[in-house]
């Protein structure tokens, strides 16, 4: 099964199985989520000549192993909850939690929209890419997070995901490109040779050179 060098490596496999999908589509958006997923988004931009932006989410963590997600926020008022596990939780740690993640979510806003303006969606195609997925929280809750803005059509772009949960993703976008989805399936990070953080200031960086091109 393919692992990749790094995230652009990445990148560079998912614009070649998403190519195809936009061959007849004219007015497109690529749209990153922060961080990781902002790295492979821009490769994915410079490959086949689109602009970039972001939708942002993040991710509530269980309080008993902050990695699993039982949910994600997003932009505005999107929410996506783990019905089994967030049952599990006192509904004032999860209101707290929730609340907590709103507010990193406004200030990673703050800081994205300092460099990058805002991109219009309505009646575009959205192309939404991560790094990976896991369990699909993040890219579920920036997927409602984008149905207020009323795009033409959504398409989830990601490198790596299992088997079953992009099964599980398949309703939630209209189009889903997904090249590797290992059976054997533990973490993101194994299907790469390299996965560190990606910083703010990378992330800033890359969306900044878009504003400049007027993009």
């Amino acid at each position: 099964m393919m692992r990749f060098r790094d995230r652009r490596d990445a990148g560079e496999k998912l614009a070649e199985a998403v190519a195809p999908k936009l061959q007849e589509v004219s007015d497109v958006l690529i749209l990153g989520i922060p961080r990781g997923g902002v790295v492979v988004g821009d490769v994915l931009a410079e490959r086949l000549g689109l602009p970039l932006d972001v939708v942002a989410v993040e991710k509530v963590g269980a309080p008993w192993n902050p990695e699993l997600a039982i949910g994600a926020v997003g932009e505005g008022d999107a929410l996506w909850l783990d019905e089994s596990l967030s049952s599990m939780l006192g509904p004032g740690w999860l209101e707290e939690a929730i609340e907590r993640e709103r507010c990193e979510l406004e200030a990673k806003l703050e800081n994205i929209r300092a460099v990058r303006s805002r991109q219009p969606i309505e009646g575009r195609t959205v192309v939404v890419v991560d790094d990976g997925i896991a369990t699909g929280s993040t890219v579920r809750a920036a997927l409602l997070a984008l149905r207020g803005a009323r795009p033409a059509a959504c398409i989830l772009a990601v490198p790596v995901g299992p088997p079953e949960t992009i099964v599980d993703l398949a309703g939630v976008a209209d189009s889903l490109v997904c090249p590797v989805q290992p059976a054997a399936f533990y973490a993101v990070g194994q299907w790469y040779a390299t996965f560190g953080q990606v910083s703010t200031p990378e992330v800033l960086a890359i969306l900044e050179r878009y504003e400049g091109d007027g993009s």
